[in-house]
């Protein structure tokens, strides 16, 4: 198959699929208003904001470190990550950018004394309902990484902040995401949005097909609530084809692709050989789109065997993603209709969700439209040899452990809801690195709170890490359940 470069609808209707991109063409130059800092305005520019948020959160599909713990990627120099040292993130970064941001769209629209002006940008209640939904978004991967966070009192301006309980978190954030689709109006959407183009309808699927998700990852903490939920989001009305598909359109020039900045000037990560050697083993297509060689790089390696494994190899290992995928103007999925296909095949087959596609035809319409989503063109015959591989059949007892592994093919390269999932559910099987650091020499289950939280947050870090029985990085968040 020849890959190329791609964008918007050209490359769509040049393949006659539904692929990796958005749902039709956005204003790519919208991307140019983040050069007015809204940080030196005394009134902020809401289509900026938004706008600077979105480019922004191709960060949170594009994490190297949980797809270095969800093993889909491979250090090749320095390995410390891989090795499962202790990581020392701050969060304060995601409070002050994105989530400031957010919120700042949020307070312009709703004050009387600014609301005209920032309606020139998409009604308010749109801009307010598009702001709160990736708000959550945002606070949803902050509290899988680390678990419990400041959140009620979060982006109030108070310096010390308590940490709430990731329980009460996923309550609020459930509601939070139902409210924002109800209060939603018929008025223009939110210019500045390069990720839907203002399209309500869009967001609306999004919020709700998060909240599917988000529903399932509580399935062993609460599976009441994560039931409810779920069918909730579903009846309300979730991604229905890859044209839903949650994309951040990339420009290039001043703003790049991630993946294409990751290999600029180093080249410290490549596709790991735990998920090239199972799609070898399943004859899977997307092993030629996932990685720019047929060579994974050996996970778990310690510094000097990694570099003696890029000598072997002559430096002819997999790079994340084949170089068409991650052009300078390449875009980046944060949500697809093959994982909410595969969310809605799990829930069936909790019994959750009684009514629709049965597992196997959601199951089998998820592989083909995760296919589709890389430009693969494929054959009926060639979709079902797939199907019947033994390690991708749907076999009585296997139905959740099949899921979940093609959920975690699904979702490549977006290496931390691949980790969240597997915490979830321990599937795919992986084997932590011989080589391991850390003391219990077991794959991280959480992000520790960062020296930063410690220093300007010190009472109340040191309450939340006591609350959630210790700071390490083997303490199980809320949802995560042996």
């Amino acid at each position: 198959m020849k890959l190329r470069k791609y964008s918007g609808k050209v490359l769509a209707a040049l393949l006659g699929l539904s692929l990796i991109v958005g749902p039709g063409c956005k204003k790519i130059d919208e991307f140019g208003n983040i050069n007015q800092n809204p940080g030196q305005t005394t009134e902020p520019i809401t289509a900026a904001l938004l706008t600077n948020v979105l480019s922004g959160i191709a960060g949170t599909a594009s994490n190297t470190r949980g797809g270095l713990y969800a093993q889909m990627f491979s250090e090749t120099q320095y390995t410390e990550t891989s090795l499962y040292a202790e990581p020392k993130v701050d969060f304060d970064a995601t409070y002050s950018g994105p989530l400031m941001d957010l919120q700042k769209m949020i307070n312009y629209n709703q004050d009387p004394a600014t609301a005209a002006k920032a309606a020139v940008n998409g009604s308010n209640a749109n801009q307010i309902s598009v702001a709160r939904i990736l708000k959550a978004y945002y606070y949803w991967v902050l509290t899988d990484q680390y678990g419990d966070i400041p959140y009620s009192e979060a982006l109030k301006g108070e310096g010390n902040t308590k940490f709430d309980d990731q329980q009460s978190i996923y309550n609020s954030l459930f509601s939070e995401l139902k409210d924002a689709v109800a209060k939603m109006d018929g008025g223009a959407g939110p210019k500045g949005d390069i990720m839907y183009g203002g399209d309500m309808s869009k967001w609306k699927k999004f919020a709700n097909s998060v909240r599917l998700i988000m529903a399932l990852r509580i399935s062993k903490a609460d599976a009441t609530k994560g039931a409810q939920e779920a069918n909730d989001a579903v009846n309300s009305g979730v991604f229905t084809s890859n044209a839903d598909n949650a994309v951040v359109d990339f420009p290039g020039g001043t703003y790049n692709n991630p993946w294409y900045l990751t290999y600029q000037t180093r080249k410290d990560f490549a596709m790991s050989n735990v998920i090239d050697n199972f799609m070898t083993n399943t004859s899977d297509p997307r092993a030629a789109v996932f990685g720019s060689s047929d060579i994974g790089f050996t996970y778990g390696l310690t510094r000097d065997q990694a570099v003696a494994f890029d000598a072997s190899t002559n430096d002819k290992w997999a790079r994340i993603l084949h170089a068409d995928f991650r052009q300078q103007g390449s875009p980046v999925v944060i949500l697809s209709y093959a994982v909410v296909l595969l969310a809605r095949a799990e829930a069936r087959q909790r019994g959750w969700i009684t009514t629709g596609d049965d597992v196997p035809t959601l199951y089998r319409k998820a592989i083909a439209a995760s296919w589709e989503e890389w430009g693969i063109s494929y054959t009926q015959t060639q979709l079902d040899n797939y199907l019947a591989n033994p390690n991708v059949a749907l076999t009585p007892g296997t139905e959740i452990q099949k899921i979940a592994t093609q959920r975690w093919l699904a979702l490549y390269p977006n290496g931390l809801q691949a980790w969240f999932e597997w915490r979830r559910t321990g599937f795919p099987v992986l084997t932590p690195t011989p080589n391991a650091t850390n003391s219990s020499k077991q794959i991280p289950r959480r992000y520790v709170y960062g020296a930063t939280q410690y220093s300007v947050n010190k009472a109340n870090t040191e309450a939340a890490a006591a609350k959630i029985g210790g700071d390490t990085q083997d303490t199980r968040v809320w949802w995560d359940k042996p």
